[in-house]
């Protein structure tokens, strides 16, 4: 397997990426993935793993840093631009249908929490995408809203948009318009603030175990008015018949909107419950990695090749 740095446009933004490509010889084009990461992380984390394991089963793929973070360009920095998101999983398309080495009969998405919900909505709108499937998918503008598990105070959120006007008004004076940190200074504040699936995210971004120096510590506070009117999941209908695979963990707090897509998906979707695995465990852990990749692999396999 061979892995190469590449760019593509995204409505006028470079965007960075790894096109990860298998060493067994072919027949002809591949079947292709392009593959989305999480909010505020990278390519060189969990969609780089998955990248590459799934080129390992035969697939062309393409791990992309989003618009405005990581390697990709775009102001400001950390942008959380829902609308851009889904852009650049649609740029990721197109790049992917001007190699010769792609079969541009058989192109899937592949999105990794936040990039879950963004992959859905790309693939709502562009037929070129044949078949999608999400890890630990998520709504992020649902999570901002109402929590991680769908519970939260609504005044919060309310909060966090007063805050967003304030920066706008801020810009506009010609002032520092400030930016909204994503994580706290401890692993103990972590889950004082956001329980165990709190503690989780804190070890995985902040720790040794996944942290990249260019993953995204915070975000833009006009983030949080563009992901006020967004709607991950509301082009979910329009995706079947094509096929729909949600990979969920038993003990995820976010399995909640996987409940919700699968029950707008109805007869072309299937939800695939990992036993024993949190949101954050299938980042990364071994154990129910393997077991992940396995079904993705059997997956694409029956519906791109």
């Amino acid at each position: 397997m061979a892995k190469s740095s590449v760019t593509f446009d995204s409505a006028g933004i470079r965007i960075a990426a790894h096109l990860y490509t298998p060493d067994s010889p072919a027949a002809g084009p591949r079947p292709a993935l392009v593959v989305g990461h999480p909010g505020t992380s990278v390519k060189e984390q969990t969609s780089g793993i998955y990248a590459r394991r799934m080129a390992e089963h035969g697939f062309i793929t393409l791990a992309f840093d989003a618009a405005h973070q990581g390697e990709s360009g775009g102001l400001p920095r950390g942008l959380e631009d829902p609308a851009r998101r889904v852009e650049d999983f649609k740029g990721a398309v197109s790049y992917l249908t001007t190699r010769d080495d792609v079969d541009t009969e058989a192109i899937g998405l592949l999105g990794v929490c936040a990039s879950g919900g963004y992959s859905l909505a790309a693939a709502g709108g562009d037929h070129r995408v044949r078949a999608v499937a999400t890890v630990s998918g998520v709504d992020v503008a649902r999570q901002f809203h109402l929590g991680a598990d769908g519970t939260q105070d609504p005044a919060v959120f309310q909060s966090l948009l007063d805050a967003a006007a304030q920066s706008r008004t801020a810009a506009a004076h010609g002032a520092e318009p400030g930016v909204m940190t994503m994580f706290p200074e401890t692993a103990e504040e972590a889950r004082s603030l956001g329980g165990e699936h709190g503690a989780e995210g804190y070890e995985y971004y902040c720790t040794p175990r996944g942290r990249h120096e260019r993953s995204a510590k915070f975000l833009a506070w006009e983030s949080l008015d563009k992901l006020a009117f967004f709607d991950a999941f509301h082009a979910v209908p329009l995706i079947g018949p094509r096929p729909l695979l949600q990979i969920v963990g038993s003990r995820a707090v976010t399995s909640w909107m996987a409940v919700d897509v699968h029950q707008r998906a109805k007869d072309f979707a299937e939800l695939y419950w990992i036993e024993g695995a949190s949101h954050v465990d299938l980042y990364d852990k071994k154990e129910y990695l393997d077991v992940a990749v396995d079904k993705l692999a059997d997956f694409y396999t029956a519906n791109l090749t």
